[in-house]
């Protein structure tokens, strides 16, 4: 995002939230934030804080210097902060030890970063999903219980208005006793063509871009943006895509896990993973279905790169399937029931939606900052959002693994595999150490 379309986006949230929104806090004192991962999503959140006008912001950090510079000229046009800028996240907090970190890097990163700011004393506002491993993520839910920090996670499908009245409208018995959930995000695609590799940008310091996780040599298919479908980094449509909508599925049910969970998946479009020193493709599944066994209902994930999905009204969001009729909430496309007795007619509510994301991170900052005022739990919390991050992260261990998990999801251990439980964690690259659980 350029500077002009950022301030521009920015002064469109400024409209669309004609009153600001009334803090609990002594008159003119502001937040001091910083950034970690200042590309185009992290600046998503940033705006955000800019248009709540409670606070200050006094660093900005990436890997890439360039990225870096951008943002923190971004935000000097836009509000006059002149933000310190930083390469390294560490030395930003021992420096700036700011009120209120973001951190909008790829997921391997999450997890120390969101510890280290805790244990700064900083206030955390932190991507989805929580790490990119299980025991990452109870890492960051021991180090939150332990600061008494607030932790806002961006499962901003929580706070979204029709997503709101969707749940209310679930859970009100108009849709009759669920049975079966479906969750599905597809799109278009082919067959994949490996990518030459290159030098990084002289802006970058790849090898901390990397950090705990493998090495791998630089691709214009990682980065930037790309790196969602690259193992090392990430996991996939099922770690990006399918929190949100395991989210919403918890966010229904009275149960706080699943017992068994099934994966499979593979590349049959896209064609064989290729990684050597001269070239690469991604290696995530094109498609991948997903099967959580709970006490009362199945819950299934799919998705596909390729053939899109326009044999169905909708294509994206979840299906929930009663004994009254079928309740879709998505997107763009807001909620609908379809009831099952054809004399009844269709209900539907429209999305609203806060461009240009097109999501609702004004309400979900907005949320976070109250939280902290009024010292309560926030809607995405921590607590509730490690629990949705640990599903697509278990669907991805019974991908690799080839079978199904028995879960226990009290002692958060996979019942009777122990190279499957191995997977809970992984070995980070020296000198970085796996945090403690």
């Amino acid at each position: 995002m350029n500077r002009r379309h950022f301030i521009k986006a920015a002064a469109t949230i400024g409209v669309l939230s004609q009153a600001p929104f009334i803090l609990g806090q002594e008159a003119g004192r502001k937040y001091r934030v910083a950034l970690i991962g200042s590309g185009w999503w992290g600046k998503n959140i940033l705006r955000e804080a800019i248009a709540s006008e409670k606070c200050r912001i006094v660093a900005v950090c990436d890997a890439d210097t360039n990225v870096m510079e951008v943002a923190a000229e971004q935000v000097s046009d836009l509000n006059g902060d002149k933000p310190k800028s930083y390469v390294d996240y560490r030395e930003l907090l021992e420096k700036e030890k700011p009120d209120i970190v973001i951190i909008a890097t790829p997921d391997h990163w999450h997890a120390l970063q969101t510890i280290a700011a805790l244990k700064a004393g900083s206030h955390v506002f932190v991507e989805k999903p929580t790490g990119h491993t299980v025991n990452e993520s109870k890492a960051m839910l021991k180090a939150a219980r332990e600061s008494g920090k607030v932790v806002q996670v961006g499962l901003h499908r929580r706070i979204g208005p029709h997503h709101v009245s969707a749940m209310t409208f679930l859970k009100s018995g108009a849709v009759g006793d669920v049975g079966m959930v479906r969750l599905f995000a597809h799109s278009g695609g082919g067959r994949e063509k490996p990518q030459p590799n290159s030098q990084p940008p002289d802006s970058m310091n790849w090898d901390l871009w990397c950090g705990p996780a493998p090495l791998r040599p630089f691709n214009g298919k990682l980065h930037p943006g790309g790196w969602r479908n690259f193992l090392d980094y990430a996991n996939g449509t099922l770690g990006d895509w399918g929190v949100h909508w395991l989210d919403q599925v918890l966010l229904w049910t009275d149960e706080k896990y699943p017992k068994r969970i099934y994966c499979s998946g593979g590349r049959p479009v896209a064609g064989p993973v290729v990684l050597n020193e001269r070239e690469q493709t991604t290696d995530t599944p094109d498609h991948q279905v997903a099967v959580y066994d709970f006490e009362k209902f199945t819950c299934i994930w799919e998705h596909r790169h390729f053939a899109e999905n326009n044999a169905e009204k909708h294509k994206i969001g979840a299906y929930f399937y009663g004994t009254k009729g079928t309740l879709h909430i998505g997107w763009q496309d807001g909620w609908t029931f379809h009831p099952s007795r054809g004399s009844e007619k269709e209900i539907h509510e429209d999305s609203q939606l806060q461009q240009p994301d097109g999501h609702n991170l004004k309400l979900l900052w907005a949320d976070f900052m109250t939280a902290i005022e009024d010292k309560k739990n926030p809607a995405a919390g921590i607590e509730a959002a490690h629990r949705s991050s640990v599903l697509p992260l278990l669907g991805m261990i019974s991908y690799k693994t080839g079978r199904s998990l028995n879960w226990d999801g009290e002692k958060e251990q996979i019942i009777g595999d122990p190279a499957a439980n191995a997977m809970l964690s992984r070995p980070y690259r020296a000198p970085y150490i796996y945090p403690e659980i």
